[in-house]
């Protein structure tokens, strides 16, 4: 029998980002979808995850996520029983990354956030297609729905978090390591480097996706996940 899955929506974003994992899934393993939403790093974010998580489960992050996700796997890694990493990235921020997401947090204060939002999340982040509009409509409701104060304390978050490379190589579980041919967010190139660093970890680079490849591409990342939870255990 599959374990339970967890999922952790990225930046911004609530269960409606996984909307067709979930709605596929659910027919063949019990689904959760993370809240992390009133948290202000990524520590308190991966304590609130455990609390909510089953005793045992698998777990997949998508960007900010899959940044959580890294920190649960190495604060308890008898809990989790394998982990896919999407669109994500294992590295702290550069002092060029923290000082962009300044006027960005500026910006969210001040009552703007939709100009906040589309500095982070625009059509140059996603794959060229006819459902790039849509996609970004429902990444914009979405942080819209959560507001300015969520944006301020995720953005902290990123700012301040771990470098995650030394806990990745210490990982004994399936791994997954997913992203899309046109991310420039978080780019393929690392998630070559962090799918390196994890012993016997598959990487799946997606070619018609970009940073959200969940709604993207979101059959072919159904059967990555399908694949991914019936990897055996053992890794070998």
């Amino acid at each position: 029998m599959l374990e339970p899955l967890v999922l952790i929506p990225g930046m911004m974003c609530d269960a409606r980002a996984f909307a067709p994992q979930v709605n596929a899934l659910s027919r063949e393993v019990s689904v959760q979808v993370a809240s992390v939403a009133q948290s202000d790093s990524i520590r308190d974010m991966a304590a609130q995850v455990l609390s909510q998580a089953p005793a045992r489960f698998a777990l997949a992050g998508h960007s900010m996520g899959g940044i959580v996700a890294m920190e649960v796997a190495r604060r308890a890694p008898e809990r989790v029983s394998r982990l896919a990493l999407l669109s994500t990235s294992p590295l702290t921020d550069t002092p060029a990354q923290a000082a962009w997401r300044e006027p960005q947090i500026v910006r969210a204060q001040a009552g703007r956030l939709a100009e906040a939002l589309q500095e982070t999340m625009n059509e140059n982040v996603l794959a060229p297609g006819t459902n790039v509009a849509e996609i970004l409509q429902l990444v914009h409701d979405m942080a819209q729905d959560f507001g300015a104060a969520c944006f301020v304390r995720q953005s902290r978050a990123l700012q301040r978090r771990p470098d995650a490379q030394r806990s990745l190589q210490k990982l004994k579980v399936p791994t997954m390591v997913l992203c899309g041919a046109h991310d420039k967010l978080t780019p393929p190139k690392r998630h070559e480097n962090m799918a390196e660093l994890i012993p016997g970890a598959e990487l799946v680079i997606l070619p018609n996706a970009g940073h959200m490849p969940m709604l993207e591409c979101p059959e072919e990342v159904t059967l990555g996940l399908k694949a991914w939870m019936k990897m055996p255990l053992e890794l070998r």
